[in-house]
């Protein structure tokens, strides 16, 4: 490493800094954003030209829409937080009126309980009370280390629910509930990894709720006028279109060099992007091997966004919250996005797992066609003629390649998740992954940069 040190002392001259921190996230935003009111040097590299990472702005029909994450949770303190302090209104999610589930075919409306047969709803009622008892085994940060770590590892959710399971109803609407809060399919996820994220997001009721739960607010002007308003706070510290290839280390430091040569030196290092990533830097020297598993088996979930508008929110006149779930659709997730005192109607939902691998395939006008085809059969003939279709496919987004967020397979968490946020010599890691709550959301984005930059504090 004294090569390192002589070959680019004049550059590390020019640019050293106390900290580096790659990836202008919320988890970036928020170690930054910690790290400079302690007074210390700081830079920020991000590779694209914009803030906000898998929080990213879009439009429809003259609105200002989420293309990325969107709600904020009754229990997000830390949004909140920056929200508050950006001067920025949250306001409820719509969700007055009847919800809409497609199975076999056919649509049906419900209220708190979903239309299906008294044994499924049995069974449901089962896997919810299951569910609660183990994720209550999960030890706090520490997963791997719960008695039945092993057991619940070595098994996918679909095998769980294939074993505990028997109602058509009750295992697609498990299936659902992996699908629609991690976009990825049953099979792709393991059943500790599974509770482990239960567990930080307070349990399924509240992570699939709206009121008192994960999808209770949205920021009005989008969740990325909250990153955009951090930005704006940091200022020239945030440099954009550098994307970092290479980061070296020793005893002196971290030395990081980005796509196009520039050079940079700095004490500490946060390295605050997605693990599917983070796995493609090159590291000298490399990362333990524990580390080096982890970052290699996370890959994301397959996630479209998709929002369509009409001329007017018709479903409330009928009733409808605007909600609909559909198991065995490409559109299996819808909520109603109508702004706030506005007249135009806008639905938005996703497009998840297996039907997002099939559908990014297709052109947008293809993806328009099956979407609207799903919206008639929820909501009838007036879905038929929307005034306009935008979709977001994150499998593309080159510096995210997926969402929500990185997953975990069968075995990866019981013997490489210990790696997980832990500093390796003088890099730190943050991203919402690595969060010890809200893994997966922007509350837990903004917790791991926050405990990232603690972590070089001292603190």
């Amino acid at each position: 490493m004294v090569e390192m040190r002589q070959e680019n002392k004049k550059n590390q001259e020019r640019c050293f800094v106390d900290t580096i921190i790659v990836g202008a996230g919320f988890a970036g935003l928020k170690a930054a954003e910690t790290l400079k009111e302690k007074g210390q040097k700081i830079l920020l590299l991000e590779a694209q030209d914009r803030v906000g990472g898998r929080c990213k702005a879009g439009k429809i029909a003259g609105n200002v829409v989420d293309f990325g994450g969107q709600w904020i949770g009754a229990h997000h303190p830390l949004f909140r937080e920056e929200a508050a302090k950006a001067g920025i209104e949250l306001y409820p999610q719509y969700e007055e009126g009847k919800s809409l589930l497609s199975f076999k075919g056919k649509v049906k409306k419900f209220g708190l309980i979903p239309p299906f047969n008294p044994f499924a709803l049995c069974e449901i009622a089962l896997f919810i009370y299951l569910w609660g008892r183990d994720l209550k085994q999960i030890p706090k940060n520490q997963p791997w280390k719960a008695k039945k770590a092993e057991k619940w590892d070595s098994i996918s959710f679909e095998s769980w629910v294939m074993s505990h399971l028997r109602t058509k109803g009750a295992r697609e609407f498990a299936r659902a509930v992996v699908n629609g809060l991690f976009c990825v399919e049953a099979s792709e996820m393991s059943y500790l990894y599974f509770l482990e994220c239960m567990r930080q997001g307070r349990g399924m009721k509240v992570m699939m709720a709206a009121s008192g739960g994960a999808q209770q607010d949205k920021a009005r002007g989008g969740a990325w006028s909250v990153a955009k308003a951090m930005a704006d706070r940091l200022g020239n510290k945030i440099r954009f279109q550098q994307p970092v290839v290479k980061i070296m280390q020793d005893e002196s430091g971290i030395q990081v060099t980005t796509k196009a040569g520039e050079i940079y030196g700095a004490k500490k290092l946060i390295l605050a992007i997605p693990p599917v990533l983070a796995a493609k830097l090159i590291f000298e020297p490399k990362l333990p091997s524990q580390k080096q598993g982890l970052l290699r088996r996370m890959p994301m979930g397959n996630v479209i966004k998709v929002h369509v508008a009409y001329e007017r929110p018709f479903w409330r006149e009928k009733g409808l919250s605007g909600e609909a779930i559909g198991l065995g659709l490409h559109f299996a997730t819808v909520y109603d996005q109508t702004p706030k005192d506005e007249e135009i109607g806008i639905l938005v939902g996703v497009i998840e797992g297996k039907y997002a691998v099939k559908m990014s395939q297709m052109s947008q006008e293809e993806r328009r066609q099956i979407v609207v085809k799903d919206l008639v059969h929820y909501f009838g003939e007036q879905a038929k003629n929307p005034i306009e279709y935008v979709d977001c496919d994150w499998a593309k987004e080159e510096w995210a390649e997926g969402g929500y967020a990185g997953c975990m397979a069968t075995g990866v968490l019981s013997l490489y998740g210990e790696a997980l946020g832990r500093k390796e010599g003088h890099i730190h890691f943050a991203g919402t992954e690595t969060a010890t709550e809200w893994t997966g959301y922007f509350e837990g984005a903004l917790q791991s940069g926050l405990r990232a930059a603690n972590e070089i504090l001292g603190n």
